[in-house]
Order: C-alpha cells, then structure tokens, then sequence
C-alpha cells in the first residue's frame, strides 16, 4: 500500500511543479501566478491544454512550441520530474501519516525558494510567509490528530532559535546572511523541529557543507572568489531535505556503531 501512496504522491509531484514552473518564473517579477494563462515567450500564444501535460507534453513536441517551433528549455519538465520525485520520497518516508501533507508542502516551497535563488539571489517573501503559514497549519493539524503537541512546541523553539541566530548574524554583517535568509530560518527551524532537535541539528550543518563544498570547488575551478555572493537558500534547502530525508538513516548508523 505505500507504493499506491508514492505512485499517487509522484502524480500529484508532476501537477504541483508544472505550478511551480509558474511561480518560480512570475513571483521574482511580482507577476500574478493565476492569471494570464501560461504562453509561449516568444510568440505568445496560450499554452493549450494538451501541451500542458507536465513532462509528456514536453517530450511528445520534442521541446518546442506547437505555434512557433520556438526551443521551451528543458528546466520546465526536470522542474515537474523532480518534484515528482521529491514527492514520491516523501511519501516513502512518512507513510500513511499525518504530518505528509505538511512536510509535502514544505519541500515544494523549499525547491521554489531553491530555484528562485539560484536564478535571481532572492528568497521572495511572498513564498515564504505563506509558506510557514501552511506549514504551521498543517503540523497544528498533525499534532492535534496524533497528540504530539511536544513536537509542535520544541518545532516552535527551534524556529525561534534559528531565526534569533540567523538575525543577529545579519544584524552583524548584511553581506555575510541575508534577510531572506533569516525569514526562511523560520520555516526550516519549524519544520525540521517537529521531527526533532537532532534534525535541526543536522539540516544547519548539512547546509554549511554543501555550501562550503560547493563554494571550494568553484574558487579551485576559478569560477569565484572568496568575497562572490553564494545563493544561501539554496544550501539552506538542501540541508533541510537531506535532514528530512537521511536523518533517520543518519540516526540508525549513529545508533549501530555506538551498540
């Protein structure tokens, strides 16, 4: 029954990234994600209904627009694949629960906000405020369905901790963390501290890795300098999924090789 979930979840993955296509192309340019319909760039015709199918549309019209022949880069359907992915992960890895709903938002929001900083260094407060406001909503949810009100409260602690660290870091030096940064320690500390102080733990330090990694490798590859702006966010995001994701692999290896 858990590959009927992951099945439904990897459905519902292509739905949502085909939007999130949307939003992450219109809310850097404070572009309503409702309406006008999507078109093409080029010559602006409205995407029909039968080349919206998310990745098979792409395929079938060889990655280009019916009207104008025009190429459609192929980071619409890897955005739709990979949040069908991330989707399906997240239901192998919660199962039939009531925190699914919560953490299937978060991950959407964080792969948004991820490609959005990659494109434009911005976290958009637009995605993010609405973004802790539903994650909150649904994990009061869950904690009322299952009575684990401890892990709203210490998901509660940990995003007011993160957020106090990440302001006084950019309180300190503005170039060294961004704001948008410190409004999503908001939603990383809630949401990793519902599964955990350990997660936390392990999503703030999962995100400096990678960062660093992928900062060294680019200095060494001549591609940057020690003072070039990174994307933090989405680091920040990585380390957070990779928390949500291993920690509980993390915390079995840990537990093995202390037995």
């Amino acid at each position: 029954m858990l590959g009927v979930l992951a099945g439904f979840c990897a459905l519902m993955g292509l739905a949502i990234g085909s939007f999130l296509n949307v939003v992450i192309y219109r809310v850097p340019r404070k572009m309503s994600v409702v309406s006008p319909r999507s078109a093409c760039p080029n010559c602006k015709t409205p995407i029909a209904d039968r080349d919206n199918v998310p990745v098979v549309s792409w395929l079938l019209l060889k990655g280009r627009c019916r009207t104008c022949g025009n190429p459609i880069s192929p980071r619409y359907p890897l955005v739709e694949a990979s949040t069908s992915v991330l989707f399906a992960g997240m239901a192998l890895r919660f199962g039939y629960s009531w925190a699914l709903p919560a953490y299937l938002v978060l991950i959407a929001g964080l792969f948004a906000l991820a490609m959005i900083d990659l494109d434009v260094r911005l976290l958009p407060k637009r995605i993010v405020y609405p973004l802790l406001a539903m994650v909150a909503a649904l994990l009061v949810v869950a904690s009322a369905a299952t009575d684990h009100w401890r892990s709203l409260w210490i998901a509660a602690i940990c995003s007011v901790a993160w957020f106090a660290l990440f302001f006084l870091i950019n309180l300190a030096s503005a170039k060294l963390l961004g704001f948008g940064d410190v409004r999503l320690a908001l939603v990383l500390g809630l949401g990793l501290g519902w599964l955990g102080v350990s997660e936390v733990i392990i999503g703030f330090f999962a995100a400096n890795l990678f960062g660093a990694a992928v900062g060294i490798a680019l200095i060494a590859a001549r591609k940057a300098q020690r003072d070039t702006p990174i994307p933090y966010g989405v680091f920040l995001a990585l380390g957070a999924a990779f928390a949500i994701y291993f920690g509980p692999a993390l915390h079995l290896h840990l537990r093995l090789r202390g037995a």
